[in-house]
């Protein structure tokens, strides 16, 4: 069981699996898995980050895979999916505006 868990946030890490299709497909080996747990396994995830986005969709941060209702999961991977590709942080396309990077673009 802890090597199926170490195997997804693997995946999750090298981005070849994204932590909205693992709280949609809720594998078995999972369902004891915290959340913050599969989030911050995400590039440039940490902890303030996990909670600020838990907080927003009203989810605890040590609640379990297993235990998300279908609201909760259907609304932490809407979140998920608007801020764009896992590894990405949210805040880039406006720190690069700041910066004019892509105003030459």
């Amino acid at each position: 069981m802890r090597l199926a868990r170490a195997d997804i946030k693997e995946k999750v890490r090298d981005d070849q699996l994204s932590a909205a299709e693992v709280v949609l497909s809720c594998p078995w080996q999972i369902h004891g898995m915290s959340i913050s747990d599969l989030l911050m396994s995400q590039r440039r995830w940490g902890l303030s980050r996990c909670r600020r986005l838990l907080m927003s969709v009203g989810i605890p941060e040590d609640k379990r895979i297993g235990t998300l209702t279908e609201r909760q999961r259907v609304a932490l991977v809407a979140v998920l999916e608007a801020k764009g590709e896992p590894g990405a942080p949210a805040a880039a396309p406006r720190r690069l505006e700041r910066e004019g990077a892509l105003s030459a673009v």
